[in-house]
């Protein structure tokens, strides 16, 4: 009798790596959790997972077969397998992260940016489904992206293709606090850049607000949402100044690949209306008259604990 498939799902965080045992319905059947911060190498973290995996491995290897490891991480570069100058990991420089996974574990490896992952997870598990052409937005601690086309990734000529989050929307705007560039939509449309608007608009306040509360190194895009759900002026206006920005990022995107729909992903969608109607508005208002009404904006069916290991496993089966 044939053995069932399965795929390991790695999916490498600033802060935390997230990995699980996955199979062809999408289901995890086991997954674990380790900080990132521990490793000071990348061969001290290859170590650490192959200790932490092996066993749920061995485990699983004995009714199914374990067909590859995926792994999605922050400036993965597919085409050759590594990390490329990550700028929130320890790792510095060009990491050949795939190729040490695969010789340690004697498993096929494969990586991927974590946004370009999470959109294929988007399109076999998610909202997305049955879709060829959509764009996957997360908005967390960064803004990723994922582009599809025609039912296929855009990687360009050298697989870094796609970073909408550091196209620039606000010509010589807000300072990004790693890449050095200004007016990018991560700058504004991130949890990061969420926490630097509410601080800017709390300081030119002329009205008491409960961001006031706050001194600037406590408040968060969680603190801000708290205070919106309180029906803070301040901190909504933040939302409604973040949806248009974002939305008007949005209109640049549609005109790029008129896709079926835009997804959004991430903690920062946890506002939903705040942030996806200003956002929508923008949307349309900044488009040709041909792309009105026709772009989808919706919210990932991806359960946010699961998705970046679905994410990383759909790698193994595509």
């Amino acid at each position: 009798m044939k053995k069932t498939s399965l795929a390991v799902g790695i999916d490498v965080g600033g802060t935390n790596t997230k990995y699980g045992i996955v199979n062809q319905q999408g289901e995890i059947l086991q997954q674990g959790e380790v900080k990132t911060t521990l490793f000071p190498t990348i061969e001290s973290f290859v170590d650490g997972l192959y200790e932490r995996l092996s066993p749920m491995i061995t485990e699983h290897g004995k009714e199914a077969t374990i067909k590859g490891i995926g792994i999605g991480a922050p400036n993965g570069n597919h085409f050759n397998g590594s990390i490329e100058h990550a700028p929130n990991l320890k790792w510095k420089g060009i990491v050949p992260i795939a190729k040490l996974m695969s010789e340690k574990f004697g498993i096929p490896c494969v990586l991927n940016n974590d946004a370009k992952a999470a959109a294929l997870g988007e399109l076999k598990f998610g909202a997305a489904k049955g879709m060829k052409d959509f764009i996957m937005i997360t908005l967390g601690t960064g803004v990723g992206s994922g582009i599809i086309v025609n039912g296929g990734l855009i990687y360009g000529h050298n697989g870094n293709a796609g970073e909408l989050g550091h196209t620039t929307i606000r010509h010589n705007g807000r300072l990004h606090w790693s890449t050095g560039l200004r007016g990018t939509v991560e700058a504004y449309c991130s949890a990061t850049g969420i926490r630097l608007t509410a601080i800017e608009m709390r300081n030119r306040a002329k009205k008491p607000t409960l961001l006031q509360q706050y001194k600037d190194d406590e408040i968060n895009s969680k603190i801000v949402f708290d205070c919106a759900m309180k029906g803070d002026r301040v901190a909504k206006r933040v939302y409604e100044f973040t949806g248009q920005v974002l939305g008007e990022a949005l209109a640049n995107f549609t005109m790029f690949s008129s896709p079926e729909a835009i997804v959004l992903f991430g903690g920062v969608t946890h506002a939903c209306s705040m942030l996806m109607e200003p956002a929508k508005k923008a949307l349309e208002k900044n488009v040709l008259t041909v792309y009105k009404g026709q772009v989808k904006l919706l919210l990932s069916k991806l359960k946010e604990a699961d998705a970046a290991i679905l994410g990383a496993s759909t790698l193994v089966w595509d």
